[in-house]
């Protein structure tokens, strides 16, 4: 049987035994060993070559985590990676409840940079912009959380618990966006990546264009009037 057919059917039992039961069911997994070592190595190694040649300390800032630089990727190595995880949640299809995807973000990389950077807790999409799954895939070996920190906390809404997930070396990690899954990244001590792509619902998206579009409008046709 060829790779690909091989590959093909164990991305679909995946996302129809694990991923969809998961999410409906706590609202977040876990995929480890995503890639296997090697390529995971070559998406890591082109991650560190794009941070000592100052590209990711180029990228913007995000407000409530100081120090965190982000950064969109482009590469053979990370389209990869964007490949699988696009056919993961592919698979997933109907069966996401009321979601229908057909379209994500940029892949965008966070680099912590162990000085006890965290990311405060907050909620992916709030207000209705489109953004229904997050993915986050982690790049960082030899990661112990009890010495370096940087778990990624989650507090899903109206449980009792938390759910701490380490950014452990290739792991992928989906959970929905919404007001349903507030977390947050707590302060790490030692070079922490992780590359995010979001997922948009296709009525919620369109809806939350039309807005913005319509508030564009106004605010232009109000320009005038608040000319001296």
């Amino acid at each position: 049987m060829p790779l690909g057919h091989i590959m093909r059917l164990d991305l679909e039992r995946i996302a129809l035994e694990y991923v969809v039961p998961c999410l409906h069911d706590i609202g977040f997994c876990y995929l480890d060993n995503f890639l296997g070592e090697v390529v995971g190595d070559c998406v890591l190694e082109r991650v560190k070559r794009m941070h000592r040649d100052g590209e990711l300390a180029d990228g913007q800032l995000a407000g409530p985590s100081r120090g965190v630089a982000k950064r969109h990727l482009r590469g053979d190595q990370i389209n990869f990676l964007l490949t699988l995880i696009a056919r993961l949640v592919m698979y997933c299809g109907s069966r996401l409840g009321k979601y229908y995807v057909k379209e994500r973000s940029k892949a965008m990389v966070a680099c912590y940079p162990g000085n006890g950077t965290g990311y405060v807790r907050h909620v992916d999409n709030p207000n209705g912009d489109g953004r229904c799954i997050t993915c986050i895939y982690y790049l960082n070996k030899n990661w112990d959380s009890k010495l370096h920190g940087g778990i990624l906390r989650i507090f899903p809404e109206g449980k009792s618990y938390v759910a701490d997930v380490e950014p452990i070396f290739d792991r992928l990690l989906f959970f929905w966006s919404d007001r349903r899954n507030p977390h947050e990244v707590q302060p790490s001590y030692a070079t922490r990546y992780a590359m995010t792509v979001w997922y948009f619902d296709a009525e919620e998206r369109a809806e939350a264009k039309k807005k913005f579009r319509n508030l564009t409008d106004a605010r232009k046709r109000e320009a005038p009037l608040n000319e001296d």
